[in-house]
């Protein structure tokens, strides 16, 4: 039997599903008497350090969680699950956390890094422990903005570090009392085996160390002889455009800039889960799914793509987005709900991250006449599940100008001349799917929504997408230099040399493609190999 402990701050459907796919019971902790009655507890890694806290102590966990943990009880905490292990986090200033290990979790530094840590990353692994053994080339998925040090007075727990413009804690254990910066559950076949080990029992630490929960060891151990730094892979994404066919059967589309019919029917490239399940085993490091017709609909009585979100968390071990339709609704009943409602339906559904899309333009708007208030979608579900979860998702197109003077928008000089032959453009913001052009540029939505608390930019070009001529790379050139949060390339991959040329220009932090994918005109392996060969760190597919 095991206990998972569910205090409403994301999604753990993932975690459930992983601990269900490996035969195991899991039962909610409901009470504060179900964490002393746990066999094994897993505290989940959702959300954040403050919100994380504050939910432990109003439901009354706190003094059973440290009396479970004094007595060196099997336990598993994932992310935020390690950090609130420390004294405190710069997250959440003021608020205590359990003070089991010593120190302050602090946010990683931003000069020259994409904040937050996003991605597959390795281990150094500081000491020999069977929940690590022959795991050690792998690479597990992290999300978070905060970090703890690898500072010296907790050395006997590290069980690994990671390297991220600093070496940071990525795992630690002292007894059966074991906890991740990175998320088994999110990380593939690799995460999943650790889990089993975790829940079979089998991770037990190197001869001689004392498993004292609390209490600093008399003497100093032996630690593993220094490795090289690790690195950060890209991520390769599988997009999926989702909109129901004629038929009203959900089916997965791609549009030739963003035109999704083929001789008047919807053009169908096969079924949500299916296809998101293929990718998982072909190595895909993220899964999207853009949900192309919730612009006109109600997403909370879309049941059928909540139904496809949940079954594919049941069978993909990598994390999931879901984008389309987060803003505030009104129904048909005249019942009103909030993006923030929306987003809860999706997490609990098994997204991890969602992606607002037209809803950000008209944000920006507000923001620009009116100041920032606390009240945009973006900045409550940011405040509620933390800013790696909020994803922007921008529709640009060209505009060519003569003259930079011309706009009061950023502009580039580029190298493909308009039609008039102008040497400069900017990228324009689009609305409803594309259909409906806004005076906002890229670059400008992107300072404004990182400002805002968004985690990362998704830039689907609307003049590439569907042409098989390579990403635009004057447009995410410009958007990754205007902001500190990762960016995703998207749209006119055709070969596996546009993501190594993406990567290598742009510095982008992901690239995602869809239509060469679904129609196996390039594999996600072939992908990965070029970028291996071109020197760039990938996770094997």
């Amino acid at each position: 039997m095991i206990s998972l402990l569910d205090y409403g701050a994301g999604n753990v459907r993932s975690l459930r599903n992983a601990v269900t796919r490996l035969g195991y019971e899991v039962v909610d902790v409901s009470s504060p008497d179900d964490i002393l009655a746990a066999e094994r507890l897993l505290f989940p890694g959702v959300g954040a350090f403050g919100a994380a806290m504050q939910r432990l102590r109003d439901q009354g966990f706190v003094e059973p969680l440290l009396d479970y943990l004094r007595a060196d009880r099997p336990f598993l905490g994932i992310c935020i699950g390690l950090q609130c292990l420390f004294e405190g986090s710069d997250e959440s200033p003021g608020v205590p956390g359990l003070g089991v290990l010593s120190g302050q979790v602090t946010r990683f530094p931003a000069d020259a890094l994409a904040v937050p840590h996003m991605g597959w990353n390795g281990l150094r692994v500081r000491r020999d422990s069977e929940l690590l053994a022959g795991l050690e080339a792998d690479r597990f998925y992290f999300v978070h903005s905060y970090c703890a040090p690898a500072a010296p007075d907790i050395t006997d727990w590290v069980l690994a570090e990671t390297d991220y413009g600093v070496p940071f804690v990525s795992a630690v254990q002292q007894g059966q009392v074991i906890a991740l910066q990175f998320h088994p559950e999110k990380s593939g076949p690799a995460g999943l085996a650790l889990l089993q080990r975790f829940l079979t029992g089998t991770v037990t630490v190197a001869p001689g160390f004392a498993p004292r929960i609390l209490s600093a060891p008399e003497a100093p151990k032996t630690h593993a002889p220094e490795q090289p730094p690790t690195r950060l892979a890209k991520r390769v994404i599988a997009c999926l455009d989702v909109r129901s066919n004629d038929a009203g059967d959900l089916v997965v589309t791609k549009g030739d800039q963003y035109d999704v019919r083929e001789q008047g029917e919807v053009r169908n490239l096969g079924k949500p889960v299916d296809l998101a399940a293929r990718y998982y085993r072909e190595g895909a490091d993220e899964i999207t799914f853009l949900n192309i017709t919730a612009f006109r609909d109600f997403p909370l009585r879309d049941q059928p793509m909540l139904e496809v979100l949940r079954r594919t968390s049941e069978q993909v071990f990598v994390p999931l987005t879901i984008g389309g339709g987060i803003r505030a609704f009104t129904d048909a009943d005249g019942n009103s709900w909030s993006a923030l409602d929306v987003a809860d339906e999706y997490f609990r559904s098994g997204a991890d991250k969602i992606s607002i899309g037209s809803d950000a333009v008209y944000t920006v708007e507000r923001v620009r006449a009116e100041g920032a208030d606390g009240n945009s979608a973006i900045e409550q579900i940011a405040a509620r599940y933390g800013n790696q979860a909020v994803v922007i998702s921008v529709d640009p197109r060209r505009v060519y100008v003569s003259d930079p003077e011309a706009t009061h928008h950023q502009v580039v000089e580029t190298a493909f001349p308009g039609p008039r032959g102008e040497r400069y453009c900017w990228f324009q913001c689009t609305v409803r799917g594309g259909r409906e052009g806004r005076d906002v540029d890229a670059v400008e939505l992107a300072r404004t929504c990182e400002a805002l608390g968004a985690g990362e930019m998704l830039l689907n070009s609307i003049d590439r997408d569907g042409s098989g001529l390579g990403f635009d790379l004057e447009l995410i050139a410009a958007v990754r230099a205007a902001v500190g949060i990762p960016v995703i390339a998207s749209s006119g991959a055709g070969s596996p040399g546009h993501f190594v040329e993406v990567f290598q220009v742009t510095g982008a932090d992901a690239a995602l493609a869809a239509g060469i994918f679904h129609r196996r005109e390039v594999p996600i392996a072939d992908v990965k190999t070029a970028l291996a060969e071109a020197g760039i760190p990938v996770r094997a597919a």
